[in-house]
């Protein structure tokens, strides 16, 4: 790489780092960091533990904020003066090592950026991942196992952890449902993206006759709520079942009825647990479960009545397709929503999704409705 591109990439780098000094209010950032460690050393913090561990979650992040943006303001310096070096005395090992340190920089800005689009009220939180594959029996089935699959490999990327909450066999292949937790640092403000509907368009493996098929998966993401949000659910509207519960690919069946599937009655709304032995346990995440999806259903029904005062189109929910997959006749993954696409549909299908969430962050961020 001539020394005339490196110069102009790190002069892109500062660029980036003077936008991020601008969305930032550093200063009132670190006078706030300071306020809550005074705040953690006064007794009767801990009182309410909810409360305390609301602010210490919100100091955590701040404290993220601001020592990355310097970890990255110090990077920056440093590379500058190591080009001085290589432009005084041309050294191909340190230019070398420069060229590295910036695509490292670089990917660092980026994945900094990202993670100031993520200031939504839960974006914090873990986030739980519901599929469920449309009709078409074992064609869409096996499309679910297919992302179920995706999304394994990208949680695994990103060092999240997961659990099975729920999951229920295909009939010959595939998923019929499958709900998941994922544990991690701005789990939901990354997964929020993938809420809606997936199409695949392949050669069904199960057709012998080699024929073209469309297949839909609806995916929902919720975020994991904490006892501090409060939602009121009445016993009367309950209708809670058990049965005995299966891993995937049936093993590990419990010989007790411990897993528990609840229908809140007035909306229609399933949720089902059996990741615990315990079917006290599974009832309590059922319940953590239906609250989650209780809550979203209001935030949603509110973004509604407000996009309908201002005159504006809001699709939200389950109806909406947002983005197609299409393995036959050719390759490619397209956005509906943010026109983000790919040709590499392998590394996509292998858990390389970050571009679509980037693509969709930065969407909702530019139109003002995040």
């Amino acid at each position: 790489m001539e020394l005339a591109e490196i110069r102009h990439q790190l002069a892109d780098l500062n660029q980036k780092i003077i936008s991020f000094r601008g969305s930032l209010d550093l200063d009132r950032l670190e006078e706030e960091i300071a306020e809550v460690e005074h705040q953690m050393s006064e007794p009767g913090f801990w009182d309410d533990s909810i409360a305390a561990q609301n602010v210490i979650n919100t100091h955590n992040a701040n404290k993220d904020t601001f020592g990355r943006f310097h970890h990255l303001e110090t990077k920056i310096e440093e590379l500058e003066l190591l080009l001085e070096m290589v432009q005084e005395e041309p050294d191909g090992e340190t230019e070398e090592e420069l060229v590295n340190e910036i695509q490292s920089l670089t990917d660092e800005m980026n994945l900094y950026e990202l993670s100031l689009l993520l200031d939504g009220p839960y974006d914090h939180n873990n986030a739980i991942i519901e599929l469920h594959p449309g009709a078409g029996g074992t064609e869409s089935q096996d499309w679910g196992s297919l992302l179920l699959r995706m999304y394994q490999r990208w949680i695994d990327q990103q060092g999240f952890k997961m659990e099975v909450l729920d999951y229920q066999d295909g009939d010959e292949a595939g998923i019929k449902s499958v709900t998941l937790l994922v544990k991690g640092y701005n789990a939901y403000g990354y997964l929020k993206s993938e809420k809606g509907v997936h199409r695949l368009v392949r050669i069904s493996p199960f057709d012998s006759a080699k024929r073209r098929h469309t297949s839909f998966c609806s995916v929902d993401v919720m975020p994991e709520l904490n006892d501090s949000i409060d939602v009121t659910i009445h016993s009367d509207d309950l209708k809670v079942d058990t049965y005995r519960a299966s891993g995937a690919g049936g093993q590990h069946v419990n010989k007790t009825d411990s897993a528990v599937r609840i229908t809140h009655i007035p909306t229609g709304i399933v949720v089902a647990s059996q990741a615990q032995r315990s079917q006290l346990k599974n009832r309590e995440q059922a319940m953590s479960m239906l609250k989650a999806k209780l809550h979203q259903l209001e935030v949603e029904k509110q973004e509604q009545e407000a996009a309908s005062i201002r005159g504006e189109q809001l699709e939200i929910g389950w109806g909406s397709q947002i983005r197609s997959y299409v393995f036959h006749p050719y390759s490619m993954v397209k956005d509906h929503r943010t026109n983000y696409e790919t040709g590499n549909i392998q590394a996509v299908m292998d858990g390389e999704i970050d571009g679509f969430i980037d693509a969709y962050l930065k969407m909702r961020l530019n139109g003002n409705n995040a």
